[in-house]
């Protein structure tokens, strides 16, 4: 198969040459690297990386193709992708379809034949940055590309979540009988996430980003949940006003990823931008309560901004405890308020394909529900 030459192009200047891979044109978004070595396409489908660039560090990607199974959206969210050796044949009993199919048939521009360990590197000394793929008719001279990925917009300041959201309300059933009524606020969630809370007896309703805190409480429900999602936290301010409302209420609150940084922000905490971020199936956090290390999955580039020593942090809330820190870089992975039924985790204990370490979080969800009746 003739392959057209294409060009990964770094905001410092920095390129990498290769081969077109899925679509033709150009693309913009922020450069980071996973290092999953499974789950490319969970990844693909994950709303949390909406306006990324994503890097795979595995260097075989697109063994078993692509189905429709394992889409944790109704589509395609990165802004680009890079990989180092694309499979030529996909090998699955369960594969549809190439991945390079499906990437194109999606308009996903993307680049194989990179030096993805170069990539990596250069990434974890300068940080995430911003970037484009270009190739095709698309291509020129780097000088002009470099000024094409600096007229791009940055993540930080970046209010997405209302560009992921599902347009209109919608129910999961409960699986067997009805236990508890969630209200869910789709930050960007992954379809995952109210399939486990279903096998846990919840019906889950899950929200558009605009929801309110009346519309939430109207629902009379056991608990709200917040999910992941893209974007900076600091620039969403309508899921904070409406966690602080649930809060007022002492509704049990559970927070994943991007509902970790709303909960911290509902609390009074500040955010901040990690250099490089974590995004992976292999990141170990410790359960400071008991000790206990689950090797989890991420997908954040933002951070909580509280004491990981072990001190409460007052809030209006009352107090809140750092409940997991990544043993990596001591970053807060979940917060635990000790006066109202609220908490929240960094990481994505309702990972696919893996690992699942933390799926017993939703049943500490469940008990705090129970707990508040």
């Amino acid at each position: 198969m003739t392959r057209t030459p294409a060009l990964l192009v770094l905001e410092d200047g920095r390129t990498f040459r290769g081969e077109s891979y899925g679509a033709v044109g150009q693309t913009f978004g922020e450069a980071v690297f996973n290092t999953g070595m499974t789950g490319y396409q969970e990844t693909l489908t994950d709303p949390s990386y909406h306006r990324q660039v994503v890097a795979m560090t595995a260097p075989h990607i697109g063994n078993t193709g692509a189905n429709d199974e394992d889409m944790e959206s109704v589509r395609i969210w990165v802004s680009g992708f890079v990989v180092r050796d694309p499979a030529r044949l996909a090998s699955n009993w369960r594969s549809n379809r190439s991945l390079d199919d499906e990437l194109a048939a999606q308009g996903v521009v993307a680049i194989s034949g990179v030096d993805t360990r170069a990539l990596t590197r250069h990434l974890r000394e300068r940080g995430a940055m911003r970037a484009g793929v270009f190739s095709g008719d698309h291509l020129g001279d780097t000088d002009t590309l470099v000024q094409r990925v600096l007229a791009s917009p940055p993540m930080e300041g970046a209010d997405l979540a209302h560009e992921v959201t599902t347009p209109e309300a919608y129910i999961v059933p409960a699986v067997g009988e009805r236990r508890f009524r969630v209200a869910a606020v789709d930050l960007g969630i992954k379809r995952a996430t109210p399939r486990y809370m279903a096998q846990h007896g919840c019906e889950v309703h899950v929200l558009p980003a605009t929801v309110t805190a009346d519309e939430l409480l109207a629902l009379e429900p056991d608990g709200v949940f917040f999910s992941n999602g893209p974007g900076d936290p600091a620039t969403t301010d309508g899921p904070v006003e409406a966690m602080r409302g649930v809060l007022d209420q002492r509704v049990p609150v559970f927070g994943i990823c991007f509902g970790n940084q709303i909960l911290g922000r509902a609390l009074g905490l500040g955010t901040y931008k990690l250099r490089y971020g974590h995004r992976g199936v292999n990141q170990p956090v410790m359960e400071r309560a008991t000790g206990r290390v689950h090797i989890t999955s991420h997908n954040h580039g933002f951070a909580v901004d509280a004491p990981t020593d072990g001190t409460p942090v007052q809030t209006p809330y009352g107090s809140v405890e750092v409940s997991h820190v990544d043993l990596n870089d001591d970053v807060v992975e979940g917060l635990r308020c000790l006066d109202v039924p609220a908490f929240s985790v960094q990481y994505h204990p309702e990972a696919a394909p893996g690992p699942h370490d933390a799926t017993g979080l939703f049943d500490s969800f469940t008990r705090l529900m129970e707990g508040a009746r």
